[in-house]
């Protein structure tokens, strides 16, 4: 079995398809030992969802301090089956949303203060403020460690201009993810941008000719690779070439996905917006996030990038949910001003967003790396930057984090910090576990206790 690089990629016209970790990666004397010496690095992502969740069909039981993880309530009983994987975090706030002074706007504060805990400025205008986001602080230290320093996907469009929310900007809104305070990082949508982005160079092709037969959707990436991919498995043992199939496999079934996404919007006519119908955006959200969760396990498992970012959904979202029977827009009922049928519908909602939370953690659970699974080495943040939608909660934060961070997190517990710990606290805590320096996180007092009990 011959040495290949970690930095491998399979080549083709126009592709260039990064490999997974694979043990001719590992020099063949010792490789267990050089193994668990070079190790796997620490990812990190956030899953953003909007417009808050109903907390009390959320929230474990747990007094102050750490307690083992019980009974799940309504809304995230599906996590039940990952207890072991993952650590609800209660008490934790972010108090950039708030108005401070400036009146409503809540929900443009909220995506803005999330990642970044700063107040963001009213204006609506090209004069936009925030902070940077933590998780730029981490693509900043690992520039140039991986292809892509860090990812930002979403499954719903937002504008980047005008006036979203009472004088705040939609850029706000629409970004959770901000390279420096004025200067956000609006996710990417279309599954087919973000397959290219990570196995095809399409967009660098400056032939007409070669870029048409690049932009083919009838024909797989893999087809202009496949010399290559067999030349490579002639030199890996069993293992290596049953872990290669497996994952050109696993590429070659998104591509598919994608392309029937495609050609069924180029032919369906329904009472759609054109844009939800372009391209390669499904209309259907559980297709829609979980193509964008697939790419996300090949992104992180290729190494191609550590940090990312995904918004489920934007503030103020009017989606309505026909998958499961709700046409009423979701912002529009977290106003429900105690109406149990909306409030009904929200928890529905809620449930709905978890269960596709939960297909990324199969999905990482299910996927080798080193001398463990993807989640094993990573630090998966799902949540949300407000609590009761209805009240406009910025406070006792919906959050749970799935992953062992790499050994530095003990998941099973539910840990329940004292109310107005800035949510700032846990990314000092993060950027610490992933070898991240870091002197302040906008509001952030220090770091975040218990999330080890090492």
């Amino acid at each position: 079995m011959s040495h290949i690089s970690r930095r491998a990629v399979l080549r083709g016209l126009g592709a260039a398809v990064a490999l997974p970790f694979l043990d001719a990666m590992y020099p063949a004397f010792a490789a267990q030992t050089v193994k668990k010496a070079l190790g796997s690095p620490t990812r990190m992502a956030f899953l953003y969802v909007p417009n808050g969740i109903v907390m009390n069909e959320w929230t474990p039981a747990g007094e102050l301090g750490a307690t083992p993880l019980g009974d799940l309530p309504r809304v995230s009983k599906a996590l039940a089956p990952y207890r072991n994987d993952v650590m609800f975090l209660s008490g934790l706030t972010s108090n950039g949303g708030r108005a401070l002074g400036d009146g409503p706007g809540d929900h443009g504060r909220a995506g803005a203060a999330y990642l970044t805990g700063v107040h963001p400025k009213k204006t609506y205008g090209k004069d936009i403020q925030t902070g940077i986001s933590m998780d730029q602080f981490a693509a900043r230290s690992l520039e140039g460690k991986t292809r892509f320093a860090s990812l930002e996907l979403g499954c719903e469009d937002g504008i980047q201009g005008g006036n979203c929310d009472n004088g705040y900007s939609c850029a706000y809104s629409n970004s959770i993810s901000w390279r420096g305070p004025s200067t956000p990082n609006p996710p990417e949508i279309r599954p087919r941008a973000v397959f290219e982005r990570l196995f095809g160079a399409a967009d660098q092709e400056k032939d007409p000719a070669k870029r048409r037969r690049l932009q083919s959707y009838e024909k797989s990436i893999l087809d202009v690779i496949m010399g290559d991919a067999q030349s490579l498995k002639t030199s890996l043992g069993g293992s290596d070439r049953r872990k290669v199939d497996e994952y050109l496999t696993a590429i070659r079934d998104i591509e598919k996905r994608i392309q029937n996404v495609e050609k069924d919007n180029a032919t369906r006519v329904v009472n759609f917006p054109m844009e939800a119908l372009s391209g390669s955006v499904p209309t259907d959200f559980t297709e829609h996030s979980r193509i964008m969760f697939d790419l996300m396990t090949l992104a992180l498992q290729t190494d191609q990038t550590r940090i990312m970012t995904v918004l489920l959904g934007i503030e103020q979202s009017p989606r309505n949910y026909p998958e499961i029977g709700i046409t009423e827009g979701h912002h529009g009922l977290t106003h429900h001003q105690g109406d149990k049928e909306k409030i009904e519908k929200v928890t529905q909602i809620n449930e709905y967003h978890i269960k596709q939370f939960t297909y990324l953690l199969d999905k990482l659970k299910a996927t080798p790396d080193g001398d463990g699974t993807l989640l094993d080495h990573s630090m998966i943040v799902y949540g949300s930057a407000l609590a009761d939608g209805n009240a406009h909660q910025h406070n006792n934060l919906p959050t749970v984090i799935a992953g062992r961070g790499n050994g530095t997190l003990k998941p099973g517990r539910h840990v329940k910090y004292a109310d107005e710990t800035p949510i700032t606290n846990l990314y000092m805590s993060m950027l610490d576990k992933m070898g991240v320096p870091v002197d302040a996180i906008g509001d952030s007092t220090g770091k975040l206790e218990g999330l080890s009990d090492l």
